[in-house]
């Protein structure tokens, strides 16, 4: 078992915890974050916590907790304990908060926002990065709830090891006050998930690297507070599909469970996650959920950020839909089948199924890839196709409809046993004098109105001779 992710108070438990803010749907970057810190707990057999972050309530979207634990439950994410709230927190907080005031090392903040803006282009002036340190006023006003409330810092370099980064360093610039409690008496981020990360016992703190210019704040704040700091450990961005830039919402990113409603398998996204700048060393793309269990290490995050590839999801749901057991996917597929096949027998449908099992990479394809099976094609696309030039560059109009006809006589003397489907067609083709090729494409567009579809003697065994007869008829005529 890898050895990296042991916490270094070695008689603690591993606990890790995932805390999102409930300000809107979560995409894959938000995912893999909870994704790494459950394995981390898994793999120690101790425990992962889920916390909403929810201070901030001017950005807080309805619905969007539900969301997050509808994500996490798709996945087989759980989570130990019941989900704590921040906002259910408050008196703790204020607990905290008055440590620091004892202390002297908090102080009611006595500018005004326009104050604040004028300390920004004084700063911007001078040419100078703005530390409201530098302005921190000489006498502040006693504290009494109707202010934001700001920790008093020390500042001064920092050295320390983050378990994916490695040795990171700051300068004291990177140090100021910040603020702890609001005027609205919620704490801030920066200051109620250190004392909620010291009071949940969490071991390893695993979050994205949009945070990491913040944590000589926080290890300022964890002395000031005789807080001993957890394991720190800091994920590179998921990049869009060009790599060049974070992926986010507003480059399309797109709610995870839209990938549910896709027809995505719940393995092949952790699957996809968990290899999204993770690997153990070797060009092994496919694990199951005990394998990432017992092989994942934090060490073995890359630093540089992870290209979204959707293809590549693609193709690892579809291998994951081809292993299924034909009756369990069934079930699974149970949602995406057109209208048209609400009719149609379950006997008949996993027919349908197995022949587009190698093909399909998600469920939404089913409902394509299949009408078909279930409804006649559309006499104008069939004689679109075939009037089409590229067609018509090798088959004149009487051609095909002796290429019709002679597989209609061929085929009414079938069994319909695939063999014998394919001996009689490459029997018609020869009588005729056309290549193979063509005359399946031909027959193929007959029965499915299109060029593309499953094997042409499977497609004609599950259709049935009745029908298939009718539709290569029916063909002939509006030809």
């Amino acid at each position: 078992m890898p050895t990296s992710n042991i916490d270094h108070r070695a008689s603690s438990p591993v606990r890790t915890r995932f805390a999102p803010s409930p300000t809107g749907f979560l995409h894959v970057g938000g995912v893999r974050t909870a994704l790494f810190a459950w394995l981390v707990a898994r793999q120690a057999d101790g425990q992962f916590l889920l916390r909403i972050e929810d201070t901030d309530k001017t950005r807080e979207v309805k619905g969007s907790e539900q969301h997050i634990t509808d994500c996490l439950g798709w996945l087989e994410l759980r989570w130990d304990e019941q989900p704590y709230r921040q906002s259910e927190r408050l008196e703790i907080y204020r607990e905290w908060v008055q440590k620091l005031i004892d202390a002297g090392k908090a102080y009611a903040d006595p500018y005004t926002p326009q104050e604040l803006d004028g300390l920004r282009e004084k700063a911007k002036n001078q040419k100078k990065p703005f530390l409201f340190r530098d302005y921190r006023p000489e006498n502040p006003p006693e504290w009494d709830g109707s202010q934001p409330l700001r920790f008093k810092s020390e500042p001064k370099a920092y050295e320390w090891q983050d378990a994916v980064m490695g040795k990171l360093s700051s300068g004291p610039e990177a140090v100021d006050d910040f603020i702890v409690l609001k005027s609205d008496g919620f704490p801030t981020y920066n200051f109620a998930h250190i004392i909620d990360d010291h009071l949940m016992n969490i071991s390893h703190v695993i979050r994205s690297q949009e945070f990491l210019p913040s944590v000589p704040k926080f290890l300022n704040l964890y002395e000031a507070l005789g807080i001993e700091r957890p394991i720190l450990a800091t994920l590179p961005y998921v990049l869009g599909p060009d790599g060049k830039k974070k992926l986010s919402k507003r480059d399309g990113a797109k709610d995870v469970l839209d990938y549910r409603g896709e027809g995505f398998l719940p393995e092949a996204m952790v699957n996809f996650l968990a290899t999204l700048g993770w690997n153990d060393g070797t060009d092994q793309e496919i694990f199951s959920r005990e394998e990432l269990v017992e092989k994942f290490s934090l060490d073995r995050v890359q630093r540089g950020g992870a290209r979204f590839d959707e293809k590549r999801l693609e193709w690892m749901n579809g291998y994951y839909i081809r292993k299924t057991s034909l009756d369990t996917l069934y079930e699974l597929s149970k949602g995406f089948w057109p209208e048209s096949a609400i009719e149609s027998s379950n006997e008949y449908k996993k027919q349908v199924l197995a022949l587009i099992q190698e093909r399909i990479k998600h469920f939404a394809e089913i409902t394509t890839l299949t009408r078909f099976f279930f409804e006649e094609p559309d006499p104008k696309a069939v004689k679109n196709i075939f009037a089409d030039r590229r067609l018509n560059n090798r088959l004149t109009v009487d051609q095909i409809k002796q290429a019709l006809n002679q597989a209609h006589d061929n085929l009414n003397a079938s069994d319909f046993t695939i063999s014998d489907l394919e001996n009689r067609l490459r029997g018609a083709a020869k009588e005729i004098g056309f290549a193979d090729r063509i005359l399946f494409m031909v027959v193929r567009v007959a029965l499915t109105g299109n060029e593309v579809s499953p094997g042409l003697f499977e497609t004609l065994n599950v259709l049935g001779q009745e029908k298939s007869l009718a539709r290569i008829k029916r063909a002939s005529e509006v030809t």
